[in-house]
């Protein structure tokens, strides 16, 4: 039986578009039942009232972005304990390899006992000079692509009740 009030919350943080971009795609293939939130505007009560996240962030110096590293300060210990058991998963715009910024983002996961409910994608740009590290990024149409998908599956999932 489909649970159409369950809702997908989007959260982001981007300085260089690629992040924004994939976070947007995610959003238009969730359709109607998601929310799509910059980390700076995040509050408890928005993870509060969502059923699933999906985190999207650049790799910076190899961790999480601080943004979004402060989106999880402000917001880890007023949920911890209220938010057990719901779905999340990741879009890393990565420099490299986005490992760091991946497992940062596990950790809290793991504290707050959610669950993973798609394998993490990692975009590599490749970015390794301060040029191209700050430049505009333009994600390639199949990477939003799989973004669009990855915001599907965890919508329909939420809807039918398997999340």
């Amino acid at each position: 039986m489909a649970q159409p009030d369950k809702t997908l919350l989007v959260i982001w943080h981007s300085r260089t578009g690629a992040s924004e971009a994939m976070a947007q795609a995610a959003y238009e293939g969730a359709e109607d039942r998601a929310v799509l939130l910059p980390a700076a505007d995040v509050t408890s009560e928005d993870l509060l009232e969502a059923d699933a996240y999906l985190f999207v962030c650049p790799e910076n110096l190899a961790t999480m972005s601080g943004m979004m590293k402060e989106m999880f300060d402000r917001t880890y210990y007023p949920v911890l304990g209220r938010i057990e058991g719901r779905g999340f998963a990741t879009i890393i715009a990565a420099g490299s390899d986005g490992a760091g910024a991946q497992r940062q983002i596990d950790r809290i996961a793991k504290g707050w006992r959610l669950r993973r409910v798609a394998e993490p994608i990692i975009v590599n740009f490749d970015a390794q000079t301060p040029r191209t590290i700050l430049a505009p990024k333009a994600v390639p149409e199949h990477t939003l692509d799989q973004c669009r998908e990855l915001g599907a599956a965890i919508s329909e999932g939420l809807a039918l009740g398997v999340f």
